[in-house]
C-alpha cells in the first residue's frame, strides 16, 4: 500500500510538471503525458526494439540503400565490419544514397549513415561519427527516445496492449517512428555522455580519439548548425570542452 501511495505522489509530481506550459498547467496534456508514464512502467523493452526493426524497415523502404558493391558500402564495411557485436550490441549499418549530411541510430541498433555525411568528412571522422550513434544505442538514449514517442502520441498509446507489448502499427506510424528517430533532439546530457563513448569506441579501435572533436569541427565549418546531424546533435562549447578535457584525461 505504502509503495502504491508512494507511486501516486510521484506521479501526480511528474504530471504537475509536464504539463506545465508557461507556468499554466494544461488538463488535456496532463492526461496524454499521465497515460503514457503509467505505460512507461511496464512498457516491454524488446517490443519497443522490434517496433524500432519494423521502423527501420519502414523508413529503408523509403531511401536508395547503398548495394553491397557500392564504394560507400565497402567504405563502411571496412570502418564497421569489427562493430557489429559492439559491447554487445547487435548492431547493423547502412547507407542511405542521400546528399543529407547526417547520421542516425535507432534501439534496436539500427544505423544508418547518408553519403552526404561521409562526403564530408575522412573515414576517422566518420567513424567517431558513427560511435557517438552506437552510443545513443548503447546509453539507451534511442530507446528512450522511441519509448516516449509511444507513450505520449495518442494514436500510437493505441497500440500498446494493457501488458506493455506494442501491437499492429501502420505504415505511416512506423515511418513517424523513424522520423523522429532521425530527428530526434538529446539532451545536452545525453550528446555529452555519447560523445564519451565514441571516445572510448576510438580508443578501443587503436584510433586518434580527437576524431569526435574534428568531426564536430569539420561540421561547424562546412555547414554551421542548419540540417542534418548538426541540427538534431547541437554542437556547443561546452561539449567541445567536455571532449577535449576526456581526452586529456586519458593520454
Amino acid at each position: 500500500m505504502l509503495k502504491t501511495k508512494n507511486r501516486l505522489i510521484i506521479l501526480v509530481s511528474i504530471l504537475t510538471l509536464a504539463s506545465c506550459t508557461q507556468g499554466k498547467f494544461d488538463p488535456k496534456k496532463a492526461i496524454v503525458v499521465g497515460a503514457g508514464i503509467a505505460q512507461a512502467i511496464t512498457l516491454n523493452e524488446n517490443s519497443v526494439k522490434q517496433t524500432a526493426t519494423l521502423a527501420a524497415k519502414e523508413y529503408d523502404g523509403k531511401h536508395q540503400i547503398a548495394g553491397p558493391t557500392d564504394a560507400y558500402s565497402l567504405r563502411l564495411f571496412k570502418m564497421t565490419n569489427s562493430l557489429k557485436n559492439y559491447e554487445g550490441l547487435q548492431l547493423n549499418f547502412k547507407v542511405y544514397k542521400a546528399d543529407d549530411v547526417n547520421a542516425f541510430a535507432m534501439a534496436d541498433g539500427t544505423i544508418r549513415v547518408y553519403t552526404g555525411l561521409m562526403d564530408a568528412m575522412p573515414d576517422d571522422q566518420v567513424l567517431a561519427v558513427i560511435g557517438h550513434e552506437i552510443g545513443h544505442v548503447k546509453l539507451k538514449h534511442s530507446f528512450n527516445q522511441m519509448q516516449n514517442q509511444l507513450l505520449t502520441n495518442a494514436a500510437l498509446q493505441a497500440a500498446i496492449n494493457v501488458g506493455g507489448v506494442v501491437g499492429s502499427l501502420s505504415g505511416s506510424q512506423l515511418g513517424q517512428l523513424a522520423s523522429g528517430a532521425v530527428s530526434a533532439q538529446f539532451s545536452q546530457r545525453d550528446e555529452l555522455s555519447a560523445d564519451v563513448f565514441a571516445v572510448k569506441l576510438l580508443r578501443s579501435l587503436g584510433k586518434d580519439p580527437r576524431a569526435m572533436n574534428r568531426s564536430i569541427q569539420t561540421l561547424k565549418a562546412k555547414f554551421g548548425t542548419g540540417g542534418g546531424f548538426m541540427s538534431s546533435h547541437p554542437s556547443n562549447d561546452k561539449r567541445i570542452a567536455n571532449l577535449k578535457k576526456t581526452i586529456a584525461q586519458n593520454n
